[in-house]
């Protein structure tokens, strides 16, 4: 079996953190018997003209081996902020000569796309074209947020009719591509994983140590800061925390780093809590485990989502995880003793947070819990669909 797995959401040299829950995900097929698996990140042509944050676009290698995976950055065109239902079409006709050219060298059975839009359309036109079954993976926005796009929409529809197969990191976004037209026989929910060998329990001490944590109990949010990762909700929670009790002790940490910071440096300005939320920035991964053990709770307060990576690590290191019941997010939080769901306005996430506090928490249960949930179990998932796919497309017709 070959696949060929196609993603513009992938590490690369430049950005060794970006998209890592992709590489995440397929790096267990490509070490099971009898596969071979190649990866197509493709990046959007720049020139290599040192002109905000595109220069880094044109700094991207070629070709490189990221943990055993051989990673193809061909360039495709795009028009940022404008066009978006070009975009698909573009990346499709930039990209297509490179598809020719690879099945030459590596003559592809299926291409595996990650994200729906528009790598997932390029992907079924390129499939098209080329003869070839393709499996599409929606990640969270988009379908979340690209399926209210007018000039998106006909575009994610043509891709969930040409799919072969449809995933979805979560049964919500299963749900939402079926209200989009797809067919319910080509669904298939296959949640993310964990790496419990990067994110386990360490011990308190050390883990604030770390980190520079102070005393006193740490409420920690972990995102790219973007609106809808509802940090300013969480700012807010921890103001009216105050009216609870004594809950003088508390404080934030947010790690992540996006174009939401400055808004988020305003508004804690403006509320007066300077000195009790810290914005600790983009943290690696080798150092995430050592932020979630330093935390008594972890907050998640999105109003979309997919399926949080960061749920699962926050409680494969023993930390409950308090959160919105919105895209995957109760799928994970359905045992109770892993953590809780909580909504409403601040008050009402304030409560929550005192709820979460002052109860007894089971940590080593907790990341027990999340140690079961590997990525090796999703990429088992999607070896078996693959081979499904694959034995039907052989059959006569």
């Amino acid at each position: 079996m070959k696949i060929l797995t196609f993603s513009s959401i992938f590490p690369n040299n430049v950005r060794p953190n970006f998209g890592v829950f992709t590489k995440q995900r397929v790096k267990p097929i490509g070490s099971l018997p009898g596969v071979e698996l190649r990866v197509v990140a493709p990046v959007p042509y720049f020139p290599p003209l040192k002109l905000g944050a595109w220069y880094g676009y044109s700094q991207v290698a070629r070709e490189e081996v990221i943990e055993g995976l051989p990673v193809s950055h061909p360039r495709y065109l795009m028009i940022p902020k404008i066009a978006t239902g070009w975009h698909g079409p573009m990346m499709a006709r930039s990209l297509r000569p490179f598809f020719e050219q690879m099945r030459e060298r590596f003559d592809f059975d299926l291409i595996d796309t990650h994200y729906v839009y528009p790598d997932g359309y390029a992907a079924v036109e390129i499939g098209a074209a080329l003869g070839k079954p393709v499996t599409v993976t929606a990640l969270g926005s988009d379908i979340n947020v690209l399926r209210e796009m007018p000039s998106v929409r006909p575009q994610l529809e043509r891709t969930l009719s040409g799919a072969a197969a449809l995933i979805g990191v979560s049964q919500a976004l299963t749900r939402s591509m079926r209200e989009l037209g797809a067919a319910p026989e080509k669904l298939h929910a296959i949640p993310n994983g964990v790496d419990a060998r990067r994110f386990h329990p360490v011990a308190r001490a050390e883990a604030r140590a770390r980190t520079g944590t102070g005393p006193g109990r740490v409420l920690l949010s972990v995102a790219h800061p973007t609106e809808n990762k509802g940090f300013h909700r969480l700012i807010g929670a921890l103001r009216a925390l105050r009216k609870l009790g004594d809950y003088e002790d508390v404080t934030v940490a947010i790690v992540g780093e996006g174009i939401f910071r400055k808004e988020l440096e305003g508004l804690i300005a403006s509320t007066g809590l300077g000195d009790r939320v810290r914005l600790a920035g983009e943290r690696s991964h080798e150092e995430l485990p050592f932020w979630y053990a330093s935390a008594d709770l972890s907050c998640i307060f999105s109003t979309l989502e997919g399926w949080p990576n960061v749920v699962l690590e926050s409680l494969a290191c023993g930390t409950p995880v308090l959160g919105t019941p919105v895209g995957g997010i109760p799928e994970i939080l359905g045992d109770p003793g892993v953590g809780a769901l909580v909504q409403g306005d601040d008050l009402a996430l304030a409560s929550g947070i005192a709820a979460a506090l002052d109860r007894s928490w089971d940590r080593p249960a907790i990341a027990r819990f999340a140690e079961a949930r590997s990525w090796d179990r999703a990429g088992a998932s999607l070896h078996g669909l693959f081979t499904s796919i694959l034995a039907r497309e052989r059959v006569p017709a």
